[in-house]
Parts: structure tokens; sequence; C-alpha cells
């Protein structure tokens, strides 16, 4: 009976050291943050048709997770023992939303919220959103289309932009990254104008 009890326990142990519950947790999750805000205690009153609607980009596939990505000529890797805190589309599109309402005055709403049905929508891709290994720097590209109920005509543009990194660990990619999309951000809200 006790070798019984000893030979399981040596399994049990040896078994352990094979099992992983997932990988270890990044050292870090980076963000992305609007450095146009709105004002807080400031309300306002609008309607469907200066409200703007703000979809979450689409994503190329090296691009659909929380990973920070590096690209070296065709190849994608990613930085290790970092990560973003969300996908990289859904934290662009938080930056897009902030800075349009910022700049423009006009309502964003929260994508959430089905009552609410903007006559302006915009959507797009974001193309790029990356570390350029062994160039120092990263690259934002960001293709745009907005679209207007009542009209059948459909504005597009891309958007693009490259910054300098610090260095190639996480907190100087984010740091350009953030930004770029601010800059990004910044001209696509002076691109839909105040309506």
């Amino acid at each position: 009976m006790l070798r019984r009890t000893i030979l399981a326990l040596t399994a049990a142990g040896l078994l352990a050291g094979c099992i992983s519950f997932g990988e270890d947790p990044p050292e870090r999750l980076m963000s992305l943050t609007s450095t146009a805000r709105v004002a807080a205690d400031q309300g306002k009153v609008t309607r469907d048709v200066q409200a703007v609607g703000v979809s979450a980009p689409a994503l190329p596939a090296a691009l659909r997770n929380q990973r920070i990505a590096v690209q070296t000529g065709a190849a994608f890797a990613y930085l290790p023992k970092a990560a973003w805190v969300d996908t990289p589309s859904q934290l662009f599109r938080s930056v897009l939303a902030e800075t349009i309402e910022a700049r423009t005055g006009r309502f964003v709403p929260d994508t959430r919220n089905g009552a609410i049905t903007p006559d302006t929508r915009l959507s797009g891709t974001l193309l790029a959103f990356q570390l350029l290994g062994g160039q120092g720097k990263v690259l934002v590209i960001y293709d745009a289309t907005l679209a207007k109920s009542g009209s059948d005509e459909i504005r597009a543009r891309r958007f693009e932009r490259s910054v300098p990194v610090a260095g190639e660990d996480a907190r100087s990619v984010a740091a350009a990254l953030n930004e770029a999309t601010n800059a990004i951000a910044a001209d696509v809200a002076d691109w839909i104008g105040a309506g």
C-alpha cells in the first residue's frame, strides 16, 4: 500500500512538471490613449444627423491578436513578454472615437448602443500597426470609408504615419504607435469635419 502511494505521488510529481496551463502572462499590458479629450461635465443634445458611428476597423491576419507585431521584410513576429490590453482594432477605434468627438463636437455613440443610428458612418481597415524591425520606426496605415444615410456616395481615404522609436522594446514601441494613432485620428477628425 505504501509502495503504491509513493509511486502514485512520484508519477503525479513528474506529470505536474509536464502540464502547463497556458503561457506565462506578459510582463506588461500596453494600451492607447487619446491626446484629444472630451471635456468632463459637459452635456450635449444632438440629433442622429450630427452623430458619427465609428466601427472598429478590420485587421489583416497578422494583427488579429493582442500581441505587439514586428514586421521584418515580409515576415511577422511579436515582441516577447508584451501584449495589448485589447486587440489593435478596438484600441484604435477608441482613440478615433474620442478624437472625433473632441475635435468636431459631434457625438460618437458607443457601438453597443443600438438605439442610436448615426447618419454618418466611419469604417475601414487597419492595414499596418507594427514596428518595422531594424528600421527604428513604427508604421500605422488606416484605409477609411465614410458614408452618409440617404446618399449613395462613399468617400474613401488612406491615412498613414510612421514615427521613430527610442528602442525596440514594448514601452517605446507602444508610445510610438500611440503617437502615430493620435496623428491619424486627428487627420480623420478633420476630414470628417463638424458636419
